[in-house]
């Protein structure tokens, strides 16, 4: 793992290559039909599909979720409860398209607020919450709040004009930026994560047709449970889903599809794709050492390198070719060093997917060397500046 051509006195960046045979190999390749698509393996942090998935294009109702997200953190924090009841402005009445139907001067709760968001995609609603929300009692101040919030989260393909999705100039997300707002909801929030799982919604009576959730994934039986629909002519059809099956959740986000029928297909698409083509192996136990580190006037002349942690990743399938990976680390490195002190990196490829880069952490403990130690490296030193040979032959058979 060191060159024997490496001077004490320099430092240099070596790999070892290792193959981790029969693990898995190529997935299928996967074309998808959205204008835009972004595909995330949650429990394991992968990328599965990034199509066009940083262009910043227009959420139709998607964006909904942003309300939902700053309504849970207000509710978190005390500065909103379920039980509260907001009143409808003239404002929010007057919004077209998806409705709860609520009429100016009344006052809704909370709780029913958030599910007639959700479940009946209620343009009405957002605005309520967006101006309970809003320092100035305005939907365009709670939009403001809304894009300095998403470039907090890293939401940098983000900017809102409305609370709701509702057709503005300058109202727009990236499917990246919506697949990482469905991540912090879907963690951050546990407790009010469900309702997004609910197929319908009653209001008061009012338009019994006006009760289905429009999500196409939740009766198909793959584990579906959120998260929002998007529709307008503009934004063509779009999703943001999320399904777990056994101890593994993906979070995809589709837009630009021409038919709510498209959506359907496209989303059953990925989610036997996603599901299908890829598993979580264990690659690597705790404490496994991949290899040796040449140590500097240390009182062992090696340390081993190991992980922390075992070393679970998602791979595919279904191939032929295996996953490979390379030991980096700088050598020699210098005595004194602690256990546990990071000491380089394994980089691990994949076919299809990102490279994952593992902290490597020293093996043991390994002290200063004495007077001896010193001694023998300043004659190293003397001798491979006069003869290399020599150098050689000494580093090799001195004990």
């Amino acid at each position: 793992m060191t060159s024997r051509a490496l001077t004490l006195l320099r430092f240099a960046l070596l790999t070892t290559t290792l193959i981790l045979v029969g693990l898995a190999a190529a997935a299928q390749s996967f074309e998808a039909k959205a204008r835009a698509a972004y595909v995330y393996d949650q429990t394991t942090g992968t990328v599965l599909l990034a199509k066009n998935a940083d262009d910043p294009l227009p959420p139709a109702s998607m964006s909904k979720l942003m309300t939902l997200f700053m309504a849970f953190e207000a509710i978190r924090d005390g500065r909103l409860h379920v039980t509260d009841e907001l009143l409808v402005s003239q404002h929010a009445m007057d919004y077209q398209g998806s409705s709860m139907f609520l009429r100016s001067g009344e006052r809704v709760k909370v709780e029913d607020l958030l599910r007639g968001i959700i479940v009946l995609s209620g343009n009405d609603a957002s605005a309520v919450i967006a101006e309970a929300l809003s320092p100035d009692g305005t939907e365009a101040g709670f939009a403001r709040l809304m894009t300095d919030r998403a470039r907090q989260l890293g939401m940098n393909n983000s900017s809102f004009a409305n609370s709701n999705g509702w057709p503005a100039v300058g109202h727009l997300m990236s499917m990246r930026d919506l697949g990482i707002l469905a991540d912090h909801i879907i963690r951050d929030f546990p407790t009010y994560y469900p309702l997004f799982s609910e197929t319908e919604f009653h209001f008061d009576g009012r338009v019994p047709s006006n009760s289905q959730n429009r999500n196409p994934i939740l009766a198909l039986g793959m584990g579906a449970d959120g998260l929002k629909t998007g529709h307008t002519s503009e934004a063509g059809y779009g999703l943001v889903g999320s399904a777990k099956q056994g101890d593994r959740r993906v979070i995809f986000v589709i837009s630009g599809l021409d038919s709510a029928e498209a959506r359907a297909e496209e989303s059953e698409r990925i989610l036997n794709w996603a599901f299908r083509q890829f598993a979580e192996k264990q690659l690597l136990k705790a404490g496994t050492r991949l290899g040796e580190a040449k140590v500097w006037m240390g009182e062992a002349e090696t340390v081993g390198l190991t992980v922390v942690e075992d070393v679970r990743l998602l791979v595919p399938t279904f191939g032929a070719a295996d996953l490979s990976a390379e030991v980096v680390y700088k050598s020699p490195i210098e005595a004194p060093i602690q256990a546990g002190q990071e000491m380089g990196e394994l980089i691990i490829s994949r076919p299809e997917l990102p490279e994952v880069r593992i902290p490597l952490v020293a093996e043991t403990d390994v002290a200063e060397g004495g007077f001896a130690v010193r001694l023998k490296t300043a004659a190293l030193v003397l001798l491979r500046k006069i003869s290399p040979s020599a150098a050689e032959t000494l580093s090799a058979t001195d004990g």
